[in-house]
């Protein structure tokens, strides 16, 4: 599974994910004008990452099945 080329965007999808999540959490945490500009369109981002991971592992388990 790991020489899917599928499971390699996979992968990377959900790392975009984890840095969203990450960069959304580090903003609330600090505070200040960037989480007041940026908290919720990364929130935003990071939903919309999350269904195309999940869609993505589910295209995976439908090919492989």
């Amino acid at each position: 599974m790991l020489d899917s080329p599928l499971f390699v965007i996979i992968a990377l999808a959900m790392l975009a994910v984890l840095v969203i999540l990450a960069t959304g959490i580090g903003g609330f945490a600090r505070g200040g004008e960037f989480n007041r500009r940026n908290g919720n369109r990364l929130m935003r981002w990071r939903i919309i990452m999350q269904a195309v991971a999940v869609a993505l592992i589910l295209l995976l388990v439908w090919l492989k099945g």
